[in-house]
C-alpha cells in the first residue's frame, strides 16, 4: 500500500481532466509533478507541485497555476478520504488525510508482513549489478567492504522494488597481477619443501599464500621445484587464482554476501585455450567502422597512459561521448584492459541485459566515461551502464587510525574486522553515508550499546518491540498475538500523536524503497530504519512517564491490542528495512 502512488494517480486523473478542458497539448508529459511530504508536518500529509510544474500550460488556458492548484485542491478535498485540501504559496497544494488512511496502512503492514512496501514486478526488465570484482591476488580488504555492501544492498533494494537482478563478480585473472601472485605462491612452494626464502619487493608478501604453498607442495611434491618458469607458471598460476577465490568468497560470505555469477577475464581472451571473446568483439566492432587503426594526439596537461606515439588500434568512444579514443591492443601485442572490459560487457549485453550497474572504488573514476561509451556503441544506445563510484573508507580505533594487518602484509583485511566487530555494523555503517562520500569507521564506537550507536539502536528498537509483545503474552494469556489477529484491532482507538507518528512514518516506507532504488541510494533506507527507530524509543520513553501511553494497558484489552498491532507493525517494517540493508534484526539483545 504506497498512499504517495495513489494520490499520484489521483492527481494525474484530475490534471488530464484540466488538461482536456484547457486545449493542453495532447502529448504533454502528465507524470513530471512529484507526491511527497510537506516539508513540514504542520502542513499536513502529502504535498504536491503540479500546478507549478504545468503553469505554462495553465497560463495557456487563460488561467494561472494558483488558479489550477485552487481548481486541483477543491477536486482532491471531495475524495472521501480526504479530510482538507489547499493550495499555498505560488502553487503547491497540501493534502491531510483522514485518520482512516493510516489504519488502512497499519493494517495493510499487519497482513503483508515482509512484502509490505514490495513493489511488483517492474516492467524494466532484469538489471546486472556487479560488484566487488577485487583481483584474485589475497584476501579482500576493509576497502573492498564498502562497495561490497554498497553492491549487495543495492541489489536487495532493487529486487524489492520489482527488478529482476543478477549480482555478478568479474575475476580479473589475466594480466600481470596474477603473474605476480603466481611468483609469490612459488615463493610458499619453496619454503614448504623446507627452503629458507624471502619474498622481494614486488611480490605479495602476505602469510596467505602460505596455505597455498603447503598445497602445492603435497600435490607436486618437488618436482616443480627445478622446473623453468616457464613450465610450473600456469598450473601454479591456476591453482593460486583457485585458492584467492575460494578465499574471497569466505570473505564475502562472512558479510552475508553471495554473488550468483562468477565471470572470467581470463576466459574471455582465450589465455586457455578457448575461445578469443575480446579478439571477436574487437573485429565486431571494425566491421562497423567503430575501431580503426590511427594515432593518438599528445595529452593535453597530466600524461596519460594511453598515449603512445605509434599507429594503434583505436576505439571511437569519442562517437559516444568520451573525451578522446582509447587503444585496444597494447604495443606487445596484448590486449588493453579496455579492450578486455569491452568483451565483458558485450558479454552482459548478449545475456540480454540493457540495465547495467557496476561498482567500483573511487581510483576508477577516470575510466567512467569510455565504458560508459563502450557500452552504448555495443548495445546501439539500447543498453545503460550506470557506474556507483564507492569513496574510501578510513579504519580508526576510538579516534586513532589502525595499523596494518600481519596476515595482509600491507593492509588490514575484511575478515579480521567482521570477525572483530560482526557483520551487522560493518554493513549498517558502511550504508551509513552515501558511497560517493568518505567514510570513517571506528572498530570501538561500531560496537558500543548506546543511542550513538546507530546499528545498535535500531536493532534496539526492533527487539524492544519484541519485549514488549513478551510482556504483553504474560499480562494477557488469551490475546491472539499472530499479526493476522492484531490486524482486526480497533485502530481508532490509537489517538496519540506519538502514535500517529509511527502509523505515518510507516506509510512512507513503500515510497522510500521506490526511490532508493531508482536513485541507486541505500543509505536513504539506513537513515529510514534510523528515523522510524527514534520515532519508536520516542514513544516508549513518553510511555515510561505517562502510564496510560504504555503499549501494554492491563485494564484496557481492546487499547492494548490496538497497540500491539502498532508494536508489531513497527516490528515488522524495520526487520523489512535492516534485511534491505542485511542487516539481521534479533528480537533480543545480549
Amino acid at each position: 500500500m504506497n498512499i504517495f502512488e495513489d494520490f499520484q494517480a489521483r492527481v494525474g486523473v484530475a490534471l488530464r481532466a484540466f488538461a482536456a478542458a484547457g486545449g493542453w497539448p495532447a502529448d504533454l508529459d502528465l507524470s513530471r509533478f512529484a507526491v511527497e511530504p510537506p516539508r513540514e508536518a504542520a502542513h499536513g500529509d502529502l504535498s504536491t507541485n503540479a500546478a507549478m510544474i504545468y503553469a505554462r500550460e495553465a497560463n495557456a488556458a487563460g488561467s494561472n497555476p494558483r488558479a489550477l492548484a485552487d481548481a486541483l485542491a477543491a477536486a482532491l478535498a471531495a475524495m472521501p478520504d480526504v479530510e482538507t485540501a489547499a493550495a499555498a504559496g505560488p502553487g503547491f497544494i497540501n493534502i491531510r488525510l483522514k485518520p482512516e488512511v493510516y489504519r488502512n496502512v497499519l493494517v495493510a503492514a499487519l497482513k503483508q508482513g515482509a512484502d509490505f512496501g514490495r513493489a511488483g514486478k517492474s516492467a524494466e526488465g532484469k538489471v546486472n549489478v556487479e560488484y566487488v570484482s577485487a583481483n584474485p591476488t589475497g584476501p579482500m580488504h576493509v576497502g573492498h567492504a564498502r562497495g561490497a555492501v554498497f553492491g549487495d544492498a543495492l541489489a536487495n533494494l532493487l529486487a524489492f522494488a520489482g527488478r529482476e537482478v543478477t549480482r555478478e563478480y568479474y575475476v580479473n585473472d589475466a594480466g600481470a597481477q596474477v603473474d605476480v601472485l603466481a611468483r609469490s605462491a612459488f615463493l610458499r612452494y619453496r619454503e614448504a619443501l623446507g627452503e629458507s626464502v624471502s619474498i622481494p619487493e614486488g611480490l605479495y608478501p602476505g602469510d596467505y599464500l602460505k596455505p597455498v604453498g603447503a598445497a602445492l607442495a603435497r600435490e607436486f611434491g618437488d618436482a616443480l621445484r627445478d622446473q623453468p618458469e616457464a613450465e610450473w607458471l600456469a598450473p601454479v598460476r591456476a591453482r593460486a587464482i583457485v585458492a584467492m577465490m575460494a578465499m574471497i568468497r569466505e570473505d564475502l560470505a562472512a558479510l552475508n554476501i553471495v554473488h550468483e555469477v562468477f565471470s572470467s577475464e581470463r576466459a574471455l581472451t582465450g589465455a586457455d585455450g578457448g575461445p578469443d571473446w575480446v579478439g571477436a568483439t574487437i573485429a565486431d566492432l571494425r566491421e562497423r567502422g567503430i575501431v580503426y587503426v590511427g594515432r593518438l594526439p599528445p595529452p593535453k596537461g597530466q600524461p596519460s597512459d594511453d598515449w603512445e606515439d605509434r599507429e594503434q588500434t583505436l576505439f571511437r568512444t569519442t562517437d559516444f561521448g568520451d573525451d578522446i579514443d582509447r587503444p585496444l591492443i597494447k604495443s606487445d601485442g596484448g590486449y588493453t584492459y579496455f579492450a578486455s572490459d569491452i568483451a565483458y560487457h558485450k558479454s552482459k549485453i548478449d545475456r540480454g541485459f540493457r540495465a547495467l550497474i557496476d561498482v567500483w572504488g573511487a581510483d576508477h573514476g577516470g575510466y567512467v566515461k569510455r565504458m560508459q561509451a563502450a557500452v552504448a556503441a555495443l548495445s546501439g544506445g539500447e543498453a545503460k551502464l550506470d557506474v556507483r563510484l564507492c569513496q574510501l573508507v578510513r579504519l580508526m580505533r576510538a579516534g586513532e587510525p589502525v595499523k596494518m594487518s600481519k596476515r595482509s602484509g600491507d593492509f588490514v583485511t575484511l575478515r579480521e574486522v567482521v570477525d572483530e566487530v560482526g557483520a551487522d555494523p560493518v554493513r549498517f555503517i558502511m550504508l551509513m553515508r552515501k558511497n560517493d562520500a568518505p567514510l570513517d569507521f571506528d572498530l570501538a564506537k561500531v560496537i558500543e550499546q548506546s543511542q550513538d550507536n546507530p546499528v545498535f539502536y535500531v536493532q534496539y528498537a526492533h527487539a524492544r518491540c519484541h519485549s514488549v509483545m513478551r510482556q504483553a503474552r504474560i499480562a494477557f494469556p488469551s490475546l491472539d498475538l499472530e499479526p493476522a489477529a492484531l490486524a482486526r484491532a480497533d485502530f481508532r482507538l490509537l489517538a496519540d500523536e506519538g502514535e500517529r507518528g509511527l502509523m505515518r512514518a510507516m506509510a512512507n516506507f513503500p515510497r522510500v524503497v521506490i526511490q532508493a532504488a531508482e536513485a541507486r541510494e541505500p543509505h536513504r533506507i539506513a537513515f529510514y530504519a534510523h528515523d522510524l527507530a527514534t520515532l519508536f524509543h520516542s514513544h516508549w520513553n513518553r510511555g515510561k512517564d505517562a502510564s496510560h501511553l504504555r503499549f501494554v494497558n492491563e485494564i484496557n484489552a481492546s487499547l492494548t491490542n490496538a497497540r500491539l498491532g502498532l508494536v508489531a507493525a513497527t516490528a515488522s517494517v524495520l526487520a523489512s528495512a535492516l534485511s534491505l540493508l542485511g542487516v539481521n534484526a534479533p528480537a533480543e539483545m545480549r
